[in-house]
């Protein structure tokens, strides 16, 4: 099962001063809809679940909260993705040296793996800033950006355990 996070938010309440609340986070939501959900769009529906569980708890309803709350996820599935690249990644660099010891031209299928990640990373990292952008500097940019980090990693994340576990079917 996998661990829960807990952080201690500082929450300003003018009738009671401050107080402190935890918010407990879980990867389970998200876990569980995977497990439960077809391959495709089912799948990427999953993106967030474990997010808006946080947020359900009084704590994971501030600015903070919220950015915790998405950010937890956010780390879960940039977790999953580092663990598929790189399981992708050894299967793709096998392609290659095959196809050298063959004598073929080819691109090698993990250059051209290597250089599509790159390249998506810089475009999650200028989409999530565009995102943050639409809040005009308010409160709201963080976890704005935040989420669409958690959305476009998520998607990213399962994208390569699809091409992942569609090799290993070979």
């Amino acid at each position: 099962m996998p661990a829960k996070l807990l952080l201690s938010v500082l929450l300003l309440s003018s009738a009671t001063g401050a107080g402190a609340q935890e918010i407990a986070f879980s990867f389970d939501p998200t876990a569980a809809c995977l497990t439960a959900a077809e391959d495709g769009p089912a799948k990427e529906a999953c993106i967030g679940k474990a997010a808006d569980a946080c947020m359900e708890a009084p704590a994971g309803q501030s600015t903070v909260g919220m950015g915790f709350c998405l950010g937890a996820e956010a780390d879960s599935w940039d977790a999953r993705l580092n663990a598929a690249y790189k399981a992708l990644m050894k299967n793709e660099e096998a392609a290659a040296k095959d196809l050298a010891d063959l004598g073929s031209a080819a691109a090698s299928p993990a250059v051209a793996l290597r250089d599509m990640e790159r390249a998506w990373i810089a475009y999650r990292t200028a989409a999530c800033a565009y995102e943050a952008s639409q809040w005009g500097g308010g409160t709201g940019a963080g976890p704005a950006a935040t989420g669409c980090f958690l959305d476009l990693t998520g998607r990213q994340a399962l994208a390569l355990e699809g091409r992942l576990a569609s090799r290993q079917e070979q």
